[in-house]
């Protein structure tokens, strides 16, 4: 199939009054956005924003909606191809259906999705967090980009950015203000990044992982030091291992193990599941357990066996 008959998929998620639908609606009559032919937009959730039909078709879009989460079906999405010829799909998603009918779906032919955005009202997500946790986490794992709006002065918004780079290292997390501009804030740091060896107490190790990975330029050449446990496999070769910790990314059932490779001659010396103190200088390289992208490598400088720490699973 030719590129040109290719048609993306542009969903964007999140729960009820998350903004959904103030963003899709700005995104959809931006002229930037549209590719000369028929945006598809299929509406799942109905808020307290609407959409004003004859403006919509001013910039070229059809809206159509899908109430129920079992008529969501491939049936019904092929109808629509062959009703509207569309030549991109926006889908403003209903956040309480959850992921797994997206990632089982099996698209009309040349649909294909393009990008996942979720949205989250930074005054009401603590509290969706508490109550709802899972559902939110399932969305964001699975997004390209996750956007903070309504954002104001009292908003953590550093502590929610590493907790989504950590669950998400690949997604693009952005904040807006009150007003719809972009919501700046101040990532504040518990270590001293000019020290002779940057110490890395354990609560903050989740910090520093997110930090390290976004930062390049606050580490590159310097000297860290942690407490991590050890982490081999016979795919990172015979001199590398990852020194790490545990998170629980949404719940007890969920967990992650977060770690950068590590570079030693002492590899088999080293037990699995052990806890070091990890000191190291830490360099970026494009290296094949990154996907080929640039990354931290650490080349130890000394390595001593510890013991755990007092609370083993990571937090931000």
């Amino acid at each position: 199939m030719s590129l040109r008959n290719k048609i993306p998929v542009y969903v964007i998620n999140g729960f009820l009054e998350s903004g959904k639908t103030v963003f899709t609606r700005e995104t959809i009559t931006d002229p930037y956005f549209s590719d000369g032919g028929t945006t598809l937009l299929i509406v799942c959730e109905e808020g307290e924003e609407e959409y004003d039909p004859g403006y919509l078709k001013a910039f070229g879009n059809v809206m159509v909606q899908v109430e129920e989460k079992e008529d969501f079906t491939k049936a019904l999405l092929k109808k629509y191809q062959k009703e509207y010829a569309p030549t991109q799909i926006v889908i403003e998603y209903n956040g309480m259906w959850g992921m797994d009918l997206l990632r089982q779906m099996e698209w009309p032919g040349g649909w294909f999705l393009a990008q996942i955005i979720t949205m989250a009202d930074a005054g009401t997500f603590d509290l969706y967090m508490q109550n709802m946790k899972s559902l939110f986490m399932d969305m964001a794992k699975e997004a390209d980009m996750i956007i903070f709006n309504r954002c104001t002065e009292n908003t953590t918004a550093d502590t929610y950015k590493r907790n989504m780079r950590a669950m998400n290292p690949n997604a693009q997390v952005e904040f807006e203000g009150e007003n719809g501009e972009p919501f700046a804030f101040e990532e504040s740091l518990p270590y001293d990044l000019e020290a002779e060896v940057i110490e890395i107490e354990d609560i903050d190790f989740g910090i520093w992982y997110v930090d390290a990975g976004d930062h390049p330029e606050h580490y590159e050449g310097k000297t860290v030091r942690f407490k991590g446990q050890v982490y081999k496999n016979r795919n990172l070769g015979i001199e590398h291992f990852v020194p790490g910790r545990k998170v629980m990314t949404c719940c007890a059932d969920d967990v992650a193990f977060l770690g950068y490779l590590c570079h030693t001659q002492n590899l088999d010396k080293l037990r699995r599941g052990q806890w070091l103190m990890v000191t190291a200088q830490v360099r970026y390289e494009e290296r094949p357990e990154y996907s080929g992208r640039r990354g931290p490598v650490l080349y130890t400088k000394a390595l001593k066996s510890t013991d755990a720490p007092q609370v083993e699973m990571v937090s931000f």
